[in-house]
């Protein structure tokens, strides 16, 4: 039974890192979601956003933008330390 347990506790974080990193590959490579999640935003992303993006959400560790083609390259460059697709279906509404 506690082997049962070990496996879940290790597989359960491993398969959450996994779709992370999915997500974050699909934003870097340009999927077509129409905005962009960032999570931890540098506290001056917001005054650095290049003209045609749009703040659209922000949330206590949040902020989600929409905008311009090549926008998580972009947000990289910019000090993002995770950008990922959002307003797909299936994504968290942000309150």
């Amino acid at each position: 039974m506690t082997t049962d347990l070990g496996r879940w506790l290790i597989a359960v974080p491993l398969v959450l890192a996994g779709w992370v990193v999915v997500l974050a590959l699909v934003a870097w490579l340009g999927g077509e979601a129409p905005a962009l999640l960032v999570l931890f935003p540098p506290d001056n992303l917001i005054a650095t956003l290049p003209d045609g993006v749009a703040v659209v959400g922000r949330g206590p560790v949040s902020l989600t933008v929409s905008g311009g083609s090549d926008l998580a390259a972009q947000l990289y460059r910019l000090g993002a330390p995770l950008v990922l697709p959002a307003g797909l279906q299936g994504c968290l509404p942000q309150g």
